[in-house]
């Protein structure tokens, strides 16, 4: 695959049809952008095919031995990795004290060692050019955790702790990290968070907030929710820039999680309150 010297070449994870990071591929290419698409299977994302400056890999981001052989494919075709995307995750729904701790244990391994074990394999080349960009997906959700979801919530929070530690040892070798903190996106998340909901375990102390919790899967869903698109092409054009903001936050409820994170515990304990009366 010949690559022009001026274009960027970009690997995103979790490219699959109708998420956050399909809507980022389209809006990389549309840059300019080389993007390596990639999922844990191609089907998912076939109709990025459409797109001549688009190229597909599998990529499983739970397997190291995967994440390795991704990345040196994208080196042997295009010769370099200029940004790297991590945006593959998995929500989660249910009540800490009760949801089966493998679950917790996979959201942890998708969302936090995920990201992880894509930045030690692109790293080390990014250092030998002394030059990169690593963008980390995050949540707003973390700055102000409610109910039912705080083991996505959680991770969020460690991706965004991780991202502040790896912007400073990073800077030094000419790596920029930009940690993104997407709000309600329209995305296909609703829909995974609601089926797997649906493999939870009957609740035996929570049983009476089972409505509350059936609505959290899809609550960033709803009909004012920020469009992937818009959300992508505002965070593409921060991303793009000479020196980035090291945080970018966009998307429906961005802005109230954000006052409630500088807010005292008091007040977001008797916010988060009035949300379950009503």
């Amino acid at each position: 695959m010949a690559v022009n010297s001026e274009e960027l070449v970009v690997l995103i994870t979790g490219c699959s049809d109708g998420g956050i990071g399909y809507a980022l591929a389209m809006a990389f290419a549309a840059e300019g952008c080389l993007v390596v698409a990639t999922s844990r299977s191609l089907g998912s994302m076939r109709s990025l095919e459409d797109d001549s400056r688009v190229f597909l890999q599998e990529l499983d981001v739970l397997s190291e031995e995967s994440v390795r052989k991704a990345v040196e494919n994208v080196l042997d075709k295009c010769g370099r990795i200029d940004v790297l995307v991590n945006n593959a995750g998995v929500h989660l729904v249910g009540p800490l004290a009760e949801i089966p701790m493998a679950s917790i244990e996979q959201v942890f391994n998708t969302n936090v060692y995920g990201p992880l074990r894509l930045i030690q394999a692109v790293v080390p080349h990014m250092m030998s050019r002394r030059k990169g960009k690593i963008v980390n997906v995050g949540s707003v959700s973390a700055l102000a955790s409610g109910p039912w979801a705080g083991a996505y919530s959680a991770s969020k929070a460690a991706v965004h702790s991780l991202s502040d530690s790896l912007r400073v040892e990073l800077r030094t070798f000419g790596i920029k990290v930009i940690n993104v903190a997407p709000g309600a996106i329209t995305s296909n998340l609703g829909n995974s968070s609601s089926a797997k909901y649906n493999q939870m375990p009957e609740w035996k102390f929570f049983k009476h907030f089972e409505a509350a919790m059936r609505e959290r899967t899809t609550i960033s869903q709803g009909p004012r929710s920020t469009p992937a698109e818009e959300f992508a092409k505002k965070t593409v054009t921060v991303v793009l820039k000479k020196n980035p903001p090291p945080w970018f936050a966009y998307g429906r409820l961005s802005t109230i999680l954000t006052i409630l994170y500088y807010l005292p515990l008091c007040v977001r304990d008797w916010f988060y309150r009035i949300v379950l009366k009503s």
